[in-house]
């Protein structure tokens, strides 16, 4: 059985690691999972840090990972809130983790995550980057493949697989650094 991954605003936030992310949930390595609120959570943050984009630019993305992971969505976490004990402003997200019954909560604000705040539930609290490193554990072939064909749709910039891992490796070293021999094999 495939993990189910709560996917918080700070993963869902770079285009790399976003797309690095949904591609290996969309081979099937693991079952992803946000909100509405996370979504505009991270909907907020792009359209903060980019000048000249807007959050009409960004719905084109977030209605494509609707489209491509119809079941992604979770409601009626809300009343679970109150009773998280971690961060205050990332209790939506573990809450939301409990109402889905997931596996996981992929993070990089793992400060706001104390690990006995997910264990409470059952809920494990990873980056990316262990996310990502357990996937290709499980499965090295596929997501060798999954990274050659995402390199291969880059077109603005056009990309290839090493300059996409370099670009990752900001995110994900431990993931970078093992997947590399896989890609050279």
């Amino acid at each position: 059985m495939v993990p189910s991954a709560v996917l918080d605003a700070c993963v869902l936030y770079p285009v790399g690691l976003r797309d690095t992310l949904l591609n290996v949930a969309e081979a099937g390595l693991f079952r992803v999972l946000w909100t509405e609120e996370i979504r505009a959570e991270t909907t907020r943050n792009i359209v903060r840090d980019t000048p000249g984009l807007t959050a009409e630019h960004l719905e084109k993305t977030f209605t494509a990972m609707r489209r491509a992971f119809p079941d992604a969505m979770i409601s009626g976490y809300e009343p679970l809130v109150e009773a998280m004990t971690n961060h205050p402003k990332d209790r939506h997200v573990l809450a939301a983790a409990v109402a889905a019954q997931a596996d996981v909560v992929v993070t990089v604000n793992l400060r706001h995550f104390p690990l006995q705040s997910g264990a409470s539930h059952g809920i494990h609290i990873e980056s990316p980057d262990q996310l990502l490193c357990d996937a290709l554990q499980r499965a090295p072939d596929v997501v060798a493949a999954v990274l050659r064909a995402q390199a291969a749709r880059k077109r603005h910039p056009p990309m290839s697989v090493n300059e996409m891992l370099d670009r990752l490796a900001i995110s994900v070293p431990q993931f970078t650094t093992a997947i590399n021999p896989v890609m050279h094999r």
